[in-house]
């Protein structure tokens, strides 16, 4: 049952140009929004605004779902072509930025046009032969590039990300089996993602991610030296220290995150007189609020 969905899914589908369209829009109006809403930021949903798994999925799909390789090359072409500036566009009343949003198209146009040719030679992949193998290889590659992005950030945010880390490992597993009828393909497909996801998940542990950044500056309203100590309230969440940067000529507290989530940081004079401050740490940002 499940073969059979995968297939139907992976080259049963009559993918109409008006179905294309209609696919582009939608496609459109779901990443802008999941890039409009604050609360999904930090999350597996922006994933789609910024990486490129999901869209080597449509791709894929167009690709598989194709009459031929001229088929596969403007469809690819004009799915990206309506769905990556209407994505800037849905931002822009919403933006900050405006107009200026559109400052980041060039990069995926470049994309858009690399998609005739992408979409051409990728519909070889339908003729199951061992060449689609090598056709498919950069997509497990860029797919694995992404779970190795994301699984960095589920072990700094546990439990955000999983849903996109999951994603990414079952694309893995799922496009071999999904695309090749060969017993041979599949299994030399599977080994290759399989031995991509070893080594993404062996680095990730290995190098865990650190947020290293300087989170508080000696100044008037918070004075401080190397006569002072600085503590997390739970050391979990990282090390801080104070150090002093004679190219500035000042000292900082410097923070090395490993976690995110909310603790306390704590500077403590020479005379024994506590400053506490709220620390709320994320990937790439804080916040410190004194108490």
């Amino acid at each position: 049952m499940f073969e059979k969905t995968l297939k139907k899914l992976f080259g049963g589908l009559e993918l109409t140009w008006p179905r294309l369209i209609i696919a582009a829009l939608a496609a459109a109006v779901f990443t802008a929004a999941m890039a409009i809403i604050p609360t999904l930021h930090y999350t597996s949903f922006i994933a789609i605004t910024a990486t490129f798994e999901v869209w080597i999925l449509f791709g894929i799909l167009i690709i598989m779902n194709s009459r031929s390789n001229k088929d596969a090359a403007l469809k690819c072409f004009v799915f990206f072509l309506i769905s990556q500036p209407l994505i800037y566009l849905l931002q822009v009343p919403f933006s900050p930025q405006g107009w200026q949003l559109f400052g980041y198209y060039p990069y995926w146009f470049i994309w858009t046009v690399l998609c005739l040719p992408m979409g051409f030679i990728g519909y070889y992949m339908k003729k199951d032969k061992w060449w689609g193998l090598l056709i498919l290889l950069p997509m497990l590659v860029l797919t694995a590039y992404s779970l190795s992005t994301y699984l960095s950030k589920l072990l700094f945010a546990f439990p955000r990300y999983v849903l996109i880390v999951l994603f990414c490992a079952a694309a893995l597993l799922v496009y071999p089996v999904a695309i090749f009828n060969s017993k041979k393909l599949r299994a030399a497909g599977l080994a290759i993602s399989a031995a991509l996801l070893v080594a993404v998940c062996v680095l990730c542990f290995l190098n865990p991610p650190v947020y290293s950044t300087d989170v508080l500056g000696d100044s008037e309203e918070h004075p401080f030296d190397e006569s002072y100590s600085v503590s997390l309230g739970d050391s979990r969440y990282g090390d801080v220290s104070i150090q002093y940067y004679p190219e500035i000529e000042a000292y900082m507290v410097h923070a090395d995150f490993r976690k995110a989530g909310t603790t306390t940081l704590t500077l403590v004079s020479p005379d024994g007189e506590d400053t506490v401050f709220d620390l709320h740490i994320e990937e790439d940002t804080y916040r410190l609020t004194k108490k």
